[in-house]
């Protein structure tokens, strides 16, 4: 992960954000190829989901056909709107404080294991990537014995997280140099609050958004009476969300400013297992087709335990990322089954959590704690005349997330021969060429001849439809390794043979084959390799 991170920096995927004063925690600038990388994820994502859907025909797996459509909803909106959600009042995750560091943890991102020497147990935890041998050093510190008499040291079960033992004060914090630091677990909202106009206090506040799917639910009604749309249709969304995080961590995995690319599907309750089970796997392979290994991906269903109080199913994409344990995964992309949870609450008011079939929340008054908009947000067919609440089910992908797994599916080391011949160490991101940052790269064997002439024009022709990179500076083949480290599939070379026979050399990064096309077919050629 560490060369990861460090090719990001030096190549331009990825700088922290304010870097020159110091950075900023768990906020992140893409640069000029993290950008493109970026902006080629969720355009892949964009049109498979929405532009290029066939709203004709049954796609495999679907139980019929449906339409798609998007929106781009603002990223602060009424605050009513949280309020109905939920996310005013359940938006919350358990933080600890420790009162020797003064740094603040989440209470399930701590993890630690039990170690004993003598007749003391100690909860030795740490927040660094590599977690055994931080708990070990600081085990040993503590007990005040030195690394050869690491032996002496009695371990109990396996790193595991902070909430799972429920004892802090048995507890060695992950920056403290004595137990018993840490304060009970506490709520901490996760919403960026902020102002509105001149208004000061409850009056003027409001939110930026925790996820963008309120935004689909609240325009439901909009999209259908200003479009033809029927159901099973869905809406996609891709835009910012902000979730302050206490402990942001593991480069853009966990970041308080985010994107994200968001489908609300809306259809009838009857078959609403029948569409889980479809966009569940049909995301699936989404990830699958854009270049992810399988045997990094995993599609895990939640336990009853974790489904949130609306869920009657849902199903997390999960990827193997290096900075996590051997065996560990980390979320990609869930896929909900919301059931008719967020049209209601939008209607009728905040329901609770803790009442089943699910009702709306009332206070001490016996009215809604926080009541509805009172629009009607059911749907008629206009065929059968049915009139019912739909059922909602939610793929919901984090942009940022999908393409930090990219980068890490992408970086490799092999050998490959350099400008004499001679095999060296080569850097290599094998990313798929429709994610690509740069699709091609035009190199003249030499600046003279005519050979910048004929690779200009061809740059500009490639240019007219890709972002391609010139580049007639050094040996071709430290021109190759520039391109492999960016990532980009092929490189096309212009050289003696091309001025008398009108054709060019297209060597593909991954496999390292040349071959030979008329310079007239290039542009043909590359746009194939494309999809």
């Amino acid at each position: 992960m560490e060369k990861i991170v460090s090719l990001c920096r030096r190549r331009g995927f990825l700088f922290q954000s304010s870097e020159i004063y110091g950075g900023l925690n768990g906020f992140w600038d893409y640069g000029p190829l993290g950008v493109e990388l970026k902006r080629n994820v969720k355009e892949a994502w964009w049109q498979d989901m929405v532009t290029r859907h066939d709203d004709l025909d049954t796609l495999p797996g679907a139980p019929t056909s449906y339409e798609m459509c998007g929106l781009d909803c603002t990223i602060i909106m009424h605050p009513q709107v949280w309020k109905c959600s939920g996310h005013f009042d359940l938006f919350v995750d358990k933080m600890v404080d420790c009162r020797e560091s003064k740094k603040r943890y989440r209470y399930d991102q701590v993890r630690g294991r039990w170690a004993e020497y003598r007749d003391q147990k100690l909860f030795v935890t740490t927040m660094a990537e590599d977690e055994e041998p931080d708990i070990e050093r600081r085990a040993l510190k503590h007990f005040k014995l030195r690394t050869k008499d690491a032996e002496q040291l009695k371990w109990d079960g396996p790193v595991t997280t902070l909430d799972k033992i429920g004892e802090v004060t048995q507890a060695l914090g992950p920056d403290a140099s004595e137990p018993g630091t840490l304060t009970e677990p506490r709520d901490f909202n996760l919403m960026f609050p902020t102002t509105i106009g001149a208004l000061a206090g409850e009056e003027g506040r409001a939110f930026l958004r925790p996820e963008t799917a309120q935004g689909i639910f609240v325009n439901f009604k909009n999209v259908c009476d200003s479009t033809r749309v029927r159901i099973p249709f869905g809406i996609a969304q891709v835009g910012k969300s902000f979730r302050n995080e206490i402990t942001p961590r593991n480069f853009t995995f966990r970041s308080r400013e985010f994107e994200q690319m968001e489908i609300e599907f809306f259809c009838h309750p009857e078959s609403s297992k029948q569409w889980y089970q479809y966009w569940r796997d049909r995301r699936f392979k989404w990830y699958l087709d854009h270049g992810l290994a399988e045997g990094r991906l995993q599609l895990r269903d939640h336990d009853p335990d974790e489904l949130s109080h609306y869920s009657t199913g849902t199903a997390d994409i999960e990827y193997a990322f290096p900075f996590l344990p051997e065996g560990e995964y980390g979320e990609l992309e869930g896929i909900a089954h919301r059931g008719d949870f967020d049209l209601r609450s939008h209607m009728e008011g905040k329901l609770d959590p803790k009442s089943c079939p699910l009702t709306v929340e009332l206070g001490e008054d016996g009215k809604p704690v926080h009541r509805g908009s009172g629009r009607d947000l059911t749907y008629r067919d206009d065929i059968t005349n049915e009139r019912f609440t739909p059922h909602v089910i939610e793929p919901s992908a984090g942009a940022d997330r999908a393409t930090l797994a990219f980068l890490c599916e992408a970086y490799t080391e092999d050998e490959a021969p350099d400008e004499n011949g001679k095999m060296q160490t080569r850097t290599v991101m094998k990313f798929h060429p429709r994610l690509a940052p740069v699709k091609a790269a035009i190199f003249p064997l030499v600046k003279k001849d005519g050979m910048p002439e004929v690779a200009k024009d061809l740059y500009r022709a490639l240019k007219a439809k890709f972002p391609v990179f010139y580049d007639e500076k050094g040996a071709v083949g430290r021109r190759y390794r520039r391109q492999d480290e960016a990532g980009t599939p092929y490189c096309i070379t212009i050289d003696g043979d091309t001025l008398t026979d009108k054709t060019v050399t297209i060597r593909d990064r991954d496999s390292l084959e040349q071959v030979r096309v008329k310079l007239d077919d290039v542009v043909g050629e590359i746009e194939s390799r494309m999809r």
